[in-house]
């Protein structure tokens, strides 16, 4: 039985730039003893047959494949069933891993059995290289939740049965676009998480990822924060920022993406 089991889901990624270099940076981690399950879902073009060939040089990836395109919670969920490790490792395909990255969070983890959900700091990067850092809380408590989700989703290693002690993803329409943040929330109930201040993965982000981000899926973030910070008891005080994904919103895209990309590069250039 491997120690890591490392989870992916893909959609028509075929032609992405970053793809191939993601799912190799997974067969390259200094770690070796894992096993790399990926969800083709419901690729319309050449995806599922770019992984399957990884899978016939590499024992360790299993492709698996949504008929129909099912979504992320779903997916990763699938991927969960063929698991058999003990730690369930998170990676995007357009993102890349740290050769390190496993190693660090693997030795972390053993050294502290009491964190049950650990993330790492990250690079991010489009076409033209990287361009920002981002870190997050070393160790993780309710009150981090507010302003943003305090992990890297494709960052986190979970343990097997925190991760099945909550129910894993939830599946519904309010979680389309924050799966994530919705269960870092749930196993914050149960659980004690960190983050590594390394930064041991690179995250894309570029005009096509933040296009992805429609006005809808804000209503729908909305609802998950209002539902997490109730559980976690922050609110009536918390509501500003159960309102805060719909103020952004407002911004005029265009505005906002320069706003962000000058923090970003301003905060790259002083930590650099």
């Amino acid at each position: 039985m491997p120690e890591i089991s490392v989870i992916s889901a893909a959609h028509n990624m075929e032609h992405l730039f970053s793809f191939r270099a993601s799912v190799e940076s997974i067969l390259k981690q200094t770690f070796f003893d894992i096993e790399f399950i990926v969800c083709d879902d419901g690729s319309t073009d050449n995806t599922y047959s770019v992984l399957r060939e990884y899978a016939e040089r590499d024992s360790r990836i299993r492709v698996i494949r949504n008929d129909t395109r099912s979504g992320l919670a779903f997916s990763l969920n699938k991927c969960v069933k063929y698991a058999s490790a003990p730690l369930l490792a998170r990676h995007d395909l357009d993102d890349i891993s740290h050769k390190e990255r496993l190693m660090h969070q693997y030795l972390y983890l053993r050294v502290h059995p009491e964190i049950s959900l650990l993330g790492t700091a990250v690079t991010l990067f489009d076409r033209s290289g990287a361009y920002s850092y981002r870190y997050f809380p070393s160790k993780v408590v309710a009150t981090d939740f507010l302003f943003n989700s305090p992990y890297m989703h494709g960052s986190v290693v979970m343990r097997r049965e925190a991760f099945l002690a909550v129910g894993g993803y939830r599946v519904a329409r309010v979680t389309r676009r924050a799966e994530d943040y919705d269960l870092f929330m749930r196993l914050a109930l149960v659980s004690v998480g960190a983050n590594l201040g390394e930064r041991l993965y690179y995250y894309l982000e570029d005009d096509n990822t933040r296009r992805r981000r429609k006005y809808r899926y804000r209503v729908d973030e909305m609802l998950v924060r209002a539902s997490g910070f109730r559980a976690l008891g922050l609110m009536p005080r918390a509501l500003p920022y159960v309102v805060k994904p719909l103020a952004v919103g407002l911004i005029p895209s265009p505005i906002l993406e320069r706003m962000k990309r000058r923090y970003e590069r301003k905060k790259y250039e002083s930590r650099g």
